[in-house]
């Protein structure tokens, strides 16, 4: 992901992070479990791109 890419699913993860117990507090049913879904979503494409940033670049080898 770009820098760009990456700043907005921070803002993503939090903005649904922070809405789900908001909704949970004021609607009766379950539906503010599906915010936590996407913010464990977002969550996982964030630590899937900082462990691809962090591998070392493979060094050709030729023989």
């Amino acid at each position: 992901m770009s820098e760009r890419q990456r700043r907005l699913a921070w803002l993503g993860f939090f903005l649904a992070a922070f809405q789900a117990p908001l909704a949970a507090k004021l609607i009766d049913d379950a539906s503010w479990f599906f915010a936590v879904v996407v913010a464990l979503v977002v969550a996982t494409v964030i630590v899937a791109d900082d462990t691809q940033r962090r591998r070392p670049e493979p060094v050709p080898y030729t023989e």
